[in-house]
């Protein structure tokens, strides 16, 4: 192979490489400074997402395996400025908590790959792999800060992982069996045969199996019960890219899957698409309106925005995905933000600080942190100026251009319901403490105490946010470029 043959992978190649490399530094020298681990690893994920940027290669590649065009190359940035934002938010919090490891890098560069195999992926032995390094990854990355919660999180995530993984490999055996192919576009875009009303039962059977393994990874009822626990014991910058980069990841797999589906196949699959996404959505929301932890609070969030957008693949086949693209961009943005917050503000080695009653008047003691979870909870529920409020309504527009009127109107009704839960975080910010509050969080975090990059990573969200939701055309009109036709 010549050297421009690698061309098209340089993207995967550097994370490799900087993966391996940042573990080798630290097996070499076990006193290796903490910064010069965090810097390269940061240099790494810019240099990557600088040639996903601008090195265009032939797509697909390597034998027709993985997709290297610019939907896949739109994805790698994503994932690769998630994890950077993550990271930013986690310099402090590493080291506070004392992670700030070779493992814990190189795990985030790890699953930056997984991320990317997943979103490029046209043969079902590329998905696997990619959805098996991420979850591998992220079993060691939730137990990162090696306590009992953290420990608990983990065996969690991984039985869930585990049961998932299962279901895709039963689910790729089956379609393989019954066409005979482990190309994506070749065994989903399998037609009914002449003289035949349906295709193939064990397809469909492969079909929602495959489903149900997309289903637990991001959180679609009935399959999001792991959520809560596994965000409440994972330290906040890790719960933070878990809940935005391997969403994101999935869904961008997912989408490829349900765009290529021949036609029979979609029938089939609109239904079930259709009860998942209304039952996310008001699970979701029902069950957060009880939360008292933050944490707890943003993980059943999560849960009902994938009801939303899983309510957006239902106009995959006449939007291309555009509008599910978009809200994933939006949502990345702001649970970055919320989850970012509270990151910032653990002054404990234990455990994060998140009760709510603990944010009594945190808008007055902690202004610019105040500030920033305002605007992402704003986002969350959907108000304008936001990328929130343009993400829902993009997803609205496109549903009911796609006739599913009834489900448009449940998900308006579950967005007006979410605004109690937003608002009643935010009257708490600014709501003095009262003599029953939990301990304040220190002043001492106030402000610039947090840390320089943790204000550069507040700096890129905010302008993030309210720039997707006051001038959203160019972000648009890049999707719309690099869609899967």
């Amino acid at each position: 192979m010549t050297l421009l043959s690698w061309k098209p992978i340089l993207f995967q190649l550097m994370l490799t490489g900087g993966a391996v490399f940042i573990f080798g530094v630290g097996a070499a020298a076990k006193r290796s400074s903490k910064n010069l681990l965090f810097i390269l690893t940061i240099i790494t994920l810019i240099s990557a997402a600088l040639m996903a940027l601008f090195i265009h290669g032939e797509s697909p590649t390597f034998s027709g395996m993985l997709d290297t065009g610019s939907y896949a190359r739109c994805f790698d940035v994503l994932f690769a400025v998630t994890a950077l934002l993550s990271l930013l938010f986690s310099h402090r919090h590493a080291g506070l908590q004392s992670v700030a490891g070779d493992e814990f890098y190189g795990l985030v560069i790890c699953a930056v790959l997984g991320m990317s195999l997943i979103a490029g992926a046209v043969h079902w032995l590329i998905f696997f792999l990619g959805f098996e390094l991420l979850s591998l990854a992220f079993y060691v990355l939730i137990a990162a800060c090696q306590n009992d919660s953290g420990y608990e999180a983990a065996l969690k995530y991984m039985v869930m992982g585990m049961v998932s993984s299962g279901f895709l490999l039963f689910g790729i055996a089956m379609l393989y069996s019954a066409t005979g192919s482990l190309q994506l576009a070749a065994s989903l875009g399998a037609s009914v045969p002449s003289g035949q009303s349906a295709g193939s039962p064990a397809a469909l059977l492969a079909l929602a199996l495959i489903l149900t393994a997309a289903g637990f990874k991001v959180s679609l009822a009935p399959f999001h019960l792991w959520t809560p626990d596994v965000y409440q014991g994972a330290p906040a910058p890790v719960t933070a890219f878990l809940t935005t980069g391997s969403k994101a990841a999935v869904f961008a797999g997912l989408l490829r899957i349900l765009l290529l589906t021949s036609g029979w196949l979609w029938a089939h699959c609109t239904p079930v698409l259709w009860m998942l996404a209304a039952v996310t959505m008001f699970a979701g929301n029902i069950a957060a309106l009880t939360q008292t932890r933050m944490k707890r609070l943003l993980a059943y969030s999560a849960v009902a925005q994938m009801g939303y957008a899983a309510m957006g693949l239902m106009a995959a086949k006449s939007d291309g995905g555009l509008s599910v693209i978009f809200y994933l961009s939006a949502y990345a943005l702001m649970d970055l933000g919320a989850f970012g917050v509270i990151a910032t503000c653990s002054a404990s080695a234990d455990a994060d600080t998140d009760a709510l009653d603990q944010f009594q008047g945190f808008g007055y003691s902690h202004p610019w942190q105040g500030a920033m979870l305002t605007i992402c909870l704003l986002s969350l529920a959907g108000l304008p100026p936001t990328a929130g409020f343009m993400g829902k309504f993009f997803i609205f527009r496109d549903v009911l251009k796609a006739h599913y009127t009834g489900l448009a109107i449940l998900g308006i009704i579950a967005a007006i319901l979410s605004l109690y839960i937003y608002l009643k975080v935010i009257v708490t910010l600014y709501m003095r403490p009262g003599a029953e509050s939990g301990p304040a969080i220190p002043v001492e975090i106030r402000d610039g105490g947090f840390g320089t990059a943790a204000r550069w990573a507040f700096a890129v969200i905010a302008f993030g946010v309210l720039w997707l939701g006051l001038f959203p055309s160019f972000w648009l009109t890049v999707i719309a470029r690099m869609t899967v036709s």
